[in-house]
């Protein structure tokens, strides 16, 4: 566990040095066609209450059905965070009253999760791993939504998300700093949408935060928390931990006590505000649901939907270090996304590994990022990008007409190879044509070329002159050779 932060990670306070400590309740949406408890759909969008059953309706005498595939993707996912899975848990009502929520509780499970203790590698930055420590994952029902602008005197409820499956990811308190923070929600979306058990579409709901936020002096035991309900973006989950660190921090200092309670981030104004005292598990009344038999499956069940898992992003980052011989950071950005990764592979095959990752990560992701656009809406295929990396390992073409080349390919599309062709863009590396240039500046430049004896540091400005010459097409090493043979260097 990630006892002690390092002295960088600690926040100066005006009295001394303070430590964040950060826990997150993650609720990801499960990727199923139909709800937990019944066969309404899980589409997002829809009008108001049009994918609503009766179950998710609660009309009297209604009993809940377990989704099988929900249960799937809640062991898939046990299994991606090397997680304990349980083959005995046990689904409870929790009960508390809320407009949106019509049964009057909600499904979930409290003491018997599917899933039990894991743990996430998260690189924080390129020299930075820390493990945050998985305390459970259980499944619940979502509730519906209040929608508290269509009338000036009245709330409206849709019920289309009431009833859809969440996984609550739990963490340990192992978070030290909001950039920390960020880093673990984008290691666990990037884990989700590997397995395929939640898409991590954080604008559309399928993934949200609880943040919880505490401070102690270094070494102190943990003080005391708030939590940040529904933290939509992983931006704002950085911000909210500074902001509400800061904010106990100060009530700290000046003799205060912070209140355990729930609050709420806006990011507009860049602050926390409190929402209701925070209640406690007795609060909520917990029991097993009557209606639910205890969820129970074998190790043979488990097996074999572990036999189906994809490579997921760790394996697959420390087979493209051993197998492409790139840098442990590449292989990290490459395997962020799993379209990413794949397109990395059909670029590297047979090819040189990292010329493949340079081009793929500065040019592609630097020009994608740049429009907007995501690798999957690249207007460069993978096969376009590997044929330009075979034309700069053949010697073609110079790293600089290569960008010229991507430039006309983004924009126009095209072969590369044809294009090279077409408009006459291969490197000179007839060394006749080259002497002809060198030949040409060294009779023009008779005062340079004494200089260029004397200091060969000035070799510089005719390798620039031979390239304006030959249009930038000159092999820059031909020219360095010709050039040194030429001037006796």
């Amino acid at each position: 566990m990630n006892t002690h932060a390092k002295p960088s990670k600690l926040i100066k306070g005006a009295t001394g040095d303070w430590e964040i400590i950060v826990g997150m309740e993650i609720h990801a949406q499960v990727t199923s066609k139909s709800k937990l408890f019944s066969g309404a759909s899980t589409e997002f969008g829809g009008d108001p209450n049009s994918h609503v059953s009766l179950v998710d309706a609660a009309m009297p005498g209604m009993l809940p059905v377990i989704n099988e595939e929900c249960v799937k993707q809640a062991i898939r996912t046990g299994l991606g965070l090397k997680a304990q899975i349980n083959h005995r848990s046990v689904f409870d009502r929790k009960n508390y009253f809320y407009p949106d929520l019509p049964q009057g509780y909600q499904i979930s499970q409290y003491k018997s999760p599917i899933v039990g203790e894991g743990e996430v590698v998260v690189d924080v930055t390129a020299h930075e791993q820390i493990v945050v420590g998985i305390e459970r994952l259980h499944l619940e029902q979502d509730a519906g939504k209040s929608l508290h602008d269509q009338s000036a005197t009245e709330s409206f409820v849709d019920l289309n998300r009431s009833g859809v499956a969440l996984m609550e990811i739990v963490s340990k308190p192992d978070i030290r700093s909001a950039e920390e923070a960020r880093a673990y929600v984008t290691k666990l979306r990037t884990i989700l949408r590997y397995l395929g058990t939640c898409d991590g579409n954080m604008e559309e709901g399928s993934l949200r935060a609880d943040v919880n936020v505490s401070v102690r002096r270094p070494g102190a035991p943990l003080g005391t928390r708030c939590e940040i309900k529904n933290v939509n973006s992983i931006r704002f989950i950085g911000q909210a931990v500074d902001v509400e660190a800061r904010r106990q921090i100060g009530i700290l200092e000046d003799g205060g006590t912070i209140s355990q309670e729930t609050r709420l981030f806006d990011p507009a104004r860049g602050e926390t505000r409190s929402m209701r005292s925070k209640e406690e598990a007795h609060d909520y009344r917990y029991f097993p649901d009557p209606d639910l038999l205890p969820l129970e499956f074998d190790q043979a069940y488990v097996d074999a939907l572990a036999q189906g898992l994809p490579e997921l992003p760790d394996e697959k980052r420390a087979r493209f270090i051993s197998e492409y011989g790139i840098p442990s950071y590449d292989a990290g950005v490459l395997v962020m996304e799993r379209e990413s990764a794949d397109y990395f592979e059909s670029v590297a095959k047979g090819r040189d590994a990292k010329t493949a990752a340079n081009w793929v990560i500065n040019e592609l992701f630097g020009r994608l990022n740049k429009e907007g656009k995501t690798i999957s809406t690249s207007p460069v295929s993978a096969s376009q990008l590997g044929s330009i990396v075979d034309l700069i390992t053949s010697g073609t073409i110079s790293g600089k007409i290569a960008k010229d080349l991507f430039e006309i390919v983004w924009t126009e599309g095209g072969d590369p190879a044809a294009l090279v062709e077409s408009r006459g863009m291969k490197q000179v590396t007839d060394t006749g044509a080259i002497e002809q240039a060198v030949d040409a500046i060294i009779a023009a430049n008779p005062d340079k070329v004494a200089q260029a004896q004397a200091k060969p540091t000035m070799l510089g400005w005719f390798v620039g002159q031979v390239m304006k010459q030959t249009g930038g097409k000159a092999n820059p090493q031909a020219v360095n050779d010709v050039l040194k043979q030429k001037l006796g260097i």
